[in-house]
């Protein structure tokens, strides 16, 4: 067990910051000293309306230096802290309560974490791309046990990652995992949260002199396109935590090539953290890397059965929120199944080769579409490739895809059929391929698949 229980490594980081600048929101600049004051200040409110170790607090706020005080005091106090409402009883802090919480004095004394190790310290919601929206339910010992407040349990991919979020974008919701888990991060690295406003590539990079930032895949495709056509000044960019899908060799290398070695290609799950990542240093140096994504640290365990991916991670969630079902699908033994298809190679490196539920059914075969995906993207022109079933009268499923051309490309259709067949076989062969622009993105930033399957 942990000796410290979350959050209180961060309380201290702020108790011992002076003056140092830890949040900056337009031409507002917090201090860590005035940071703490204001978790002070919001952890005796929280206690003074009745909130304590196991309280229901729902927190449905933006990105602000009173919504990140707001997430530190809620965990301070020991509550389950959720982004969103989720319970009948819960404590509900918007904009306008969190304001009047901040009326409570501060008495300056040193604050201590409340909460219970096996208590829920918080809900993360899955993006829904996969079914409905899930809460994965962390306790205080897993938050705990978690490296990015601590320097020396860092990864040797994220110790090179954190020196460069000098200035780390951060947007949507402070709520998210890779926004809280990455704010930490940086403010353990002696960084600044820098609010994005408003939000959008490449724009919020050239006007935060921004130094880090996470990107979905989606995103990313879209701002190397801008940069080829458009170029932004990107110099003070040094890190582009890439999220939500892993990310073809062949758009990785461009990725590369365009933006410089600024992209950290990661893999991870809301239920667990994250899982591998490969830093750019790794895939300059040796291309074979740009089909992984990246080696997962020692402390994870990793076991792959009947191709599918199952991690434990010290830090994971331990159930569904009120998903009894799910949860006994997905958690089991201390083991978190991912549901993805991956092999390990002999050098450590994780390759994920498809979702183990993204599958169509064609004349009783059980046909994944990642594999198709990937088939049809190592064709040079082609940039992006998506695959989806839809029902057909003759075979039950088929498959049906989209392609976005590479710049100047003009795919041929019969010879992608072809790769497709030589590679998988007939099943795998697309009923159709449509050539598209771009995705349609979800509003989680990720491919939206659904409205592919709209068309």
């Amino acid at each position: 067990m942990p000796a410290e229980i979350w959050p209180q490594p961060v309380l201290d980081l702020l108790a011992t910051g002076d003056d140092r600048p830890v949040f900056e929101d337009g031409e507002r600049v917090v201090t860590a000293f005035e940071m703490a004051g204001l978790v002070r200040r919001l952890t005796a409110g929280l206690r003074a309306a009745g909130a304590g170790p196991g309280t229901p607090v729902a927190l449905p706020l933006g990105v602000t230096a009173e919504a990140f005080a707001a997430n530190l005091a809620a965990f301070t106090v020991g509550a389950i802290v959720s982004g969103r409402s989720f319970h009948p009883l819960e404590l509900v802090l918007d904009a306008t309560r969190v304001k009047a919480l901040l009326d409570t004095p501060d008495d300056g004394g040193p604050l201590r974490a409340a909460g219970r190790p096996a208590d829920v310290a918080r809900l993360i919601w899955t993006s829904g791309s996969t079914g409905r929206p899930k809460g994965c339910a962390q306790t205080y010992a897993a938050m705990s046990a978690a490296w990015a407040p601590y320097p020396d349990r860092w990864p040797p991919a994220i110790a090179e990652l954190a020196p460069r979020l000098r200035r780390y974008l951060v947007f949507g919701s402070l709520s998210s995992q890779v926004m809280l888990e990455y704010g930490i991060l940086t403010l353990a690295a002696g960084g600044t949260l820098v609010a994005a406003r408003p939000p959008g590539f490449p724009e919020m990079i050239t006007r935060h002199r921004a130094t880090g930032s996470v990107i979905t895949v989606g995103k990313l495709h879209q701002l190397v396109r801008s940069q080829r056509s458009t170029p932004a000044d990107l110099s003070t960019l040094r890190a582009l935590m890439v999220s939500g899908s892993p990310l073809e060799p062949a758009r990785l290398a461009e990725t590369l090539d365009v933006l410089g070695p600024v992209v950290f290609h990661g893999y991870g799950q809301t239920e667990t953290g994250m899982i591998a990542m490969a830093t750019p240093a790794e895939m300059r140096a040796d291309p074979r890397v740009l089909s992984s994504v990246g080696r997962p640290p020692a402390v994870h365990g990793i076991d792959i059965r009947d191709g599918e991916l199952y991690v434990r991670t010290a830090a994971q969630a331990s159930f569904y929120w009120d998903d009894p079902a799910e949860t006994a699908d997905v958690f089991q033994d201390g083991w978190v199944r991912t549901r993805d298809l991956a092999t390990l190679d002999t050098r450590g490196y994780l390759h994920l080769s498809g979702r183990a539920r993204d599958v169509i059914i064609v004349q009783a075969n059980l046909v994944y579409a990642g594999p198709i995906e990937r088939v049809l993207a190592s064709d040079p022109a082609v940039a992006e490739a998506y695959v989806v079933g839809r029902p057909d009268d003759h075979t039950g499923e088929a498959v049906h895809a989209f392609i976005v051309p590479s710049r100047g490309s003009l795919p041929d259709i019969s010879h992608l059929s072809d790769l497709v067949r030589s590679a998988l076989g007939d099943a795998s062969v697309p009923a159709s391929l449509q050539v598209i622009a771009e995705v349609p993105l979800a509003p989680s930033g990720k491919p939206d698949k659904r409205a592919l399957l709209s068309r």
